[in-house]
């Protein structure tokens, strides 16, 4: 399979901020990967940003530890079992809402510097922020544009199981905390179908580019 995404830097002066977002397990890291490779883009993930802002020493991860500090979440070194964390925050909405409450914030206001700092250079077609909560945080209000990518339940669930080793009970949890796939088409713009091949998933990708190229 052999892609050559025509470049867009040409046709817009404006870098275009898109958003991206999907349950869990729906193969957003292929079509991330494959921008970040073949277009003028800098691609950021929000759980990325998150894990830097959350290490020893830095204000989230104090604050975490302060409220945390009684659960079974952190390794011997001081830094926190993600695997743990998730098992915590994931089978219980008030201390998900804790967590989101401290990390969030952070996250947002490090990625609004970096679109500030890449919108004064204007050296990037795109700016690519791929983020579970993308919607329930209103990056729509920084945003050009959100898209979603469509996965089916029974599909991300069999990706997450042979991935990740996730139980069908974690699965459920993880499900049960997310968006509907209802309020997911009802916030974004594009929706890229990633049920079947590779190759079909990064054509619309690449359609979905070259419209944005062109507004």
């Amino acid at each position: 399979m052999t892609f050559t995404p025509e470049r867009t830097g040409t046709r817009q002066n404006r870098m275009k901020f898109i958003g991206i977002t999907g349950g869990v397990g729906a193969g957003k890291s292929a079509i991330l990967g494959y921008i970040a490779e073949h277009y003028n883009a800098k691609v950021m993930l929000a759980d990325e940003i998150a894990h830097d802002l959350m290490m020893p020493g830095t204000k989230c991860y104090d604050t975490i530890k302060e409220v945390f500090g009684a659960e079974d979440i952190f390794l011997q070194d001081g830094s926190f079992d993600r695997l743990k964390m998730a098992q915590v925050i994931f089978s219980d909405e008030t201390k998900r809402e804790q967590m989101n409450g401290i990390v969030h914030p952070a996250v947002r206001e490090y990625i609004l510097e970096v679109y500030e700092a890449e919108k004064t250079k204007g050296a990037l077609d795109f700016l690519i922020l791929e983020a579970a909560l993308l919607i329930e945080e209103h990056y729509d209000e920084i945003c050009d544009e959100l898209w979603y990518i469509y996965t089916t339940e029974e599909n991300r669930r069999a990706r997450l199981k042979a991935s990740r080793g996730y139980s069908d009970a974690h699965v459920d949890r993880i499900f049960a905390s997310q968006l509907s796939e209802e309020e997911y088409r009802r916030h974004c713009r594009v929706v890229i179908d990633n049920n079947g091949t590779l190759e079909e998933t990064l054509t619309q990708t690449e359609e979905a580019l070259r419209r944005e190229a062109y507004e």
